[in-house]
C-alpha cells in the first residue's frame, strides 16, 4: 500500500508538471514568434492569459507571460506580412499594455532593466508609426502614438534616478500639430502651451495657440496667446501681423494700427503693412492717408494688384460721389453743374492707370482672388472707358470679359 508521503509527492510532482506544462505554452509562443510563425505566436500568448481557460491560470498572472506578449505585438507591427498585419488593428497599444502589465506582476523589479530597453525599443516603432500615420494624414492615429512615446517616457522605469528629466518638446509639439490637424483643438492647445512653456519653436507656437482657439471662435482666448507671444517676442513681425488681422476683422481700427505701426517700423519695406494700413485708412473714411499708404505699398512692390485695385476704387468711389453733387445743382445753373461733374471725370481719370495696373497683373493669375480682382477691375475699366469716350479701349476690354466668363 502506497503511504502518505508517497501520495505527496506524486500530486507535488503533477503540480510541478502541469504549472510547467502550462507555462511551456509561453514558451512555445515565443518560440513561434522567433520563427516568424506570428499567427501561431498570438494563438498560444493569447490562450495563456485567457482567463476562461483552465490552461491559464499558471501564465496569466506570469511576469514573463506579458514580457512575451508585448515582444510578438511588437512583432506584429514591424511584420511586412499582409496576414500577420491583420491579426491585430493596433499591435503597438497592445504591447504597451503588455509591459505595463508586466511590470505591474514583477512586486519584486526582477525585470525591470529588460522591460526598459523594450520599451525603449517600442518608442522608436510609436516614433515610425507616428510619422507615417502623419503623413498619411491619419492623424489621430499620430496623435495616439505620441501620446503614447509620452506616456512611455513618464514611466518611472524610463526616469533616470538623481537626474534632471529631460521634456521632449518636439514629441510634445508634434501632438500638438497631430491634434490640430485632427480637429481636436482643446488637446492641439494643451500640447502647444506644453511647448511654450519651454519656448520651444518660438513665435510660431503661440500663433498656434492663437489659431486653435479662433478655430473654437474664441477671440478672446486667440488674442491673449498672441499677446504673450508679443510680450515674448516683441520683434516677430508674424505674431504681429496675427495680431492685425484679428483686430481688422473685429473692426477695432486703433488697436489693429497700433501693431500695424510698430510693424512697419521693424519692417519699413513690407509691402503688405502699407496695405493694410491703407486698408484701415479706407475703413475709417481718410482716404487721403489711404491713397498715400496703397501708394507707397506700389512703390515697394510694383506688380501689388490688390493694392493698385484699391486705390483705383478710391478714385472710382470719389468720382461717383462727385457726380452727386454734380446732380444736386439746381437745373438753371448749367455752368455749375458742368463745373461740378468735371471735378468727377477728374477723380474718374485718376481711377483709370490703377485700375489697368490691377487688371495686368491679374491677368494671368489662377487663383480665386485673382480672378475676382482681374474680373472686378475690367467692369469698373468698361464703365470708366465708356464715360470718357475711350471706345476702343472699351471695345477691347469687354471682349476681355466675354472671354474670362467662358
Amino acid at each position: 500500500m502506497m503511504n502518505k508521503r508517497t501520495l505527496f509527492l506524486i500530486a507535488l510532482m503533477i503540480s510541478v508538471s502541469t504549472a510547467f506544462a502550462q507555462k511551456g505554452k509561453v514558451t512555445s509562443a515565443q518560440s513561434f514568434k522567433d520563427a516568424q510563425k506570428l499567427d501561431k505566436a498570438v494563438e498560444a500568448i493569447e490562450e495563456s492569459i485567457d482567463p476562461s481557460s483552465d490552461k491559464s491560470d499558471k501564465t496569466i498572472d506570469w511576469p514573463k507571460t506579458w514580457e512575451v506578449r508585448g515582444e510578438i505585438y511588437q512583432a506584429l507591427y514591424q511584420t511586412k506580412d499582409a496576414n500577420f498585419q491583420k491579426l491585430s488593428s493596433n499591435p503597438l497599444k497592445v504591447a504597451l499594455e503588455s509591459y505595463q502589465k508586466e511590470l505591474q506582476l514583477d512586486d519584486k523589479g526582477r525585470n525591470g532593466n529588460a522591460v526598459k530597453i523594450k520599451l525603449t525599443l517600442l518608442v522608436s516603432d510609436f516614433t515610425d508609426q507616428a510619422v507615417k500615420a502623419f503623413n498619411n494624414n491619419n492623424y489621430n492615429l499620430a496623435l495616439e502614438s505620441f501620446k503614447k512615446i509620452l506616456e512611455i517616457q513618464d514611466m518611472p522605469l524610463m526616469v533616470e534616478k538623481d537626474a534632471q528629466q529631460v521634456v521632449d518638446t518636439v514629441i510634445i509639439f508634434n501632438a500638438g500639430l497631430a491634434a490640430y490637424n485632427a480637429e481636436k483643438y482643446d488637446e492641439a492647445i494643451k500640447f502647444y502651451e506644453q511647448a511654450a512653456e519651454h519656448d520651444y519653436n518660438g513665435p510660431r507656437t503661440y500663433e498656434l495657440i492663437s489659431s486653435s482657439y479662433m478655430m473654437q471662435n474664441d477671440t478672446a482666448k486667440a488674442l491673449d496667446a498672441l499677446q504673450r507671444g508679443f510680450e515674448k517676442y516683441p520683434e516677430n513681425s508674424s505674431i504681429m501681423v496675427a495680431l492685425i488681422n484679428i483686430y481688422l476683422n473685429a473692426n477695432k481700427v486703433d488697436e489693429a494700427m497700433k501693431y500695424l505701426e510698430l510693424a512697419i517700423e521693424q519692417d519699413p519695406n513690407n509691402a503688405s503693412f502699407y496695405f493694410a494700413r491703407g486698408s484701415l485708412y479706407d475703413k475709417i473714411g481718410d482716404t487721403e492717408k489711404a491713397i498715400g499708404a496703397y501708394q507707397k505699398a506700389v512703390e515697394i512692390k510694383d506688380d501689388f494688384a490688390d493694392a493698385y485695385y484699391n486705390l483705383g476704387a478710391i478714385y472710382y468711389n470719389k468720382g461717383v460721389k462727385q457726380i452727386d453733387v454734380a446732380n444736386a445743382v439746381p437745373a438753371n445753373e448749367a455752368d455749375r453743374y458742368e463745373e461740378e461733374k468735371n471735378k468727377a471725370d477728374v477723380e474718374f481719370k485718376k481711377a483709370i492707370g490703377p485700375m489697368e495696373k490691377a487688371a495686368e497683373y491679374t491677368e494671368n493669375e489662377t487663383t480665386e482672388g485673382a480672378k475676382q480682382t482681374y474680373n472686378s477691375s475690367l467692369e469698373t475699366l468698361k464703365g470708366l472707358y465708356y464715360r470718357m469716350r475711350m471706345m476702343d479701349k472699351f471695345d477691347a476690354v469687354s471682349a476681355k470679359l466675354e472671354e474670362s466668363k467662358k
